[in-house]
C-alpha cells in the first residue's frame, strides 16, 4: 500500500510540476506570442565600439484586447554619444497588433501556436545624433511558437520586414529571430534571442544576441537581467547589459 502511494504521489507531483512548467512559459511575456498582459520598465546599457556608448530606459508592454488580439507597445529615451557629444531624445514608439490564427496539439508533447502581425514605428529621432533613424516604419511579422508540454521549453521563430515610409533615411530590412525560452523551478527562467537581421541598403547582417534570465517574484511581479552581444563584422554593437521590472496583470 505504502509502495502504492508512494508511486501515486511521485507521479502526481512529476505532473503538476510539468504543468506548473508549462504554465510559467505560456504566461511569461518574454515569449512575444504570450497571450499575457503586463508593463516592463527596463533600462539596457550598449557599448558601440570606438569608445562610445548609448542607454535605453524603456517601457515595453503589452495588452490582450480578446483572447487572439494582442496589442505590443514600447516607447524609448535614448542617451547617446555616437556623435562626439552626448546627445539625449526621446527616441520612438512602437504599436504592434499581434494576432493569433490558430493553437493545437501537434502530439502528446508539443503544440503550436501561429501569430500575425504589423508594428508601427514612430521615429522622433535625429539620425545626425545617432538618436534614430529619422524615419517612420511599416513592419509585418509572421511566427509560430511550439511548445513542450514536458519540459515547458518554447521554441519561436519569427520574421518580421522593416520598410520607411517617410522621413530622411531608408529603412528596407527583414529580420529573422529565433528565441528559445525555458523556464525553471522556484519561479526562474532563461530566454536566448538570436537576431538575424539583413539591411538591404547596407548589404549587412548586422547580427545579435541576447540572453535573458529572469524570476517571477509574485503572479505580478518579475525582475530580470539581460546580456547582449553583437556577432560578426557587420554588428551594430559590441555588447550590453540591462534590467527590467515586471508587472503583469
Amino acid at each position: 500500500m505504502f509502495k502504492t502511494n508512494f508511486a501515486y504521489g511521485c507521479v502526481s507531483a512529476m505532473v503538476a510540476c510539468s504543468f506548473a512548467i508549462t504554465a510559467q512559459a505560456d504566461g511569461n511575456a518574454s515569449n512575444p506570442l504570450a497571450a499575457v498582459s503586463n508593463t516592463d520598465i527596463r533600462y539596457q546599457y550598449i557599448d558601440l565600439g570606438s569608445n562610445t556608448s548609448s542607454s535605453d530606459a524603456f517601457i515595453d508592454g503589452a495588452v490582450m484586447l480578446n483572447p487572439d488580439l494582442k496589442l505590443k507597445y514600447e516607447a524609448h529615451y535614448i542617451s547617446t554619444d555616437v556623435s562626439g557629444s552626448r546627445q539625449n531624445a526621446f527616441q520612438k514608439l512602437n504599436l504592434k497588433g499581434i494576432y493569433f490564427p490558430s493553437q493545437k496539439q501537434l502530439n502528446e508533447t508539443w503544440g503550436i501556436k501561429t501569430a500575425i502581425g504589423l508594428e508601427w514605428i514612430l521615429d522622433f529621432g535625429n539620425p545626425t545624433d545617432g538618436t534614430g533613424t529619422g524615419s517612420d516604419q511599416l513592419a509585418p511579422l509572421a511566427g509560430v511558437a511550439f511548445a513542450n508540454s514536458k519540459t515547458g521549453l518554447t521554441l519561436i521563430p519569427l520574421v518580421q520586414h522593416f520598410t520607411s515610409y517617410n522621413g530622411s533615411t531608408d529603412v528596407n530590412q527583414t529580420a529573422m529571430r529565433l528565441i528559445a525560452l525555458q523556464p525553471f523551478a522556484e519561479g526562474y527562467w532563461a530566454k536566448a534571442d538570436l537576431k538575424l537581421p539583413y539591411d538591404w541598403e547596407g548589404e549587412a547582417w548586422p547580427v545579435s544576441a541576447e540572453l535573458q534570465i529572469g524570476k517571477n517574484i509574485s503572479s505580478s511581479l518579475a525582475i530580470y537581467g539581460d546580456f547582449l552581444v553583437g556577432i560578426g563584422g557587420d554588428r551594430s554593437f559590441e555588447k550590453g547589459v540591462g534590467l527590467g521590472i515586471r508587472f503583469n496583470y
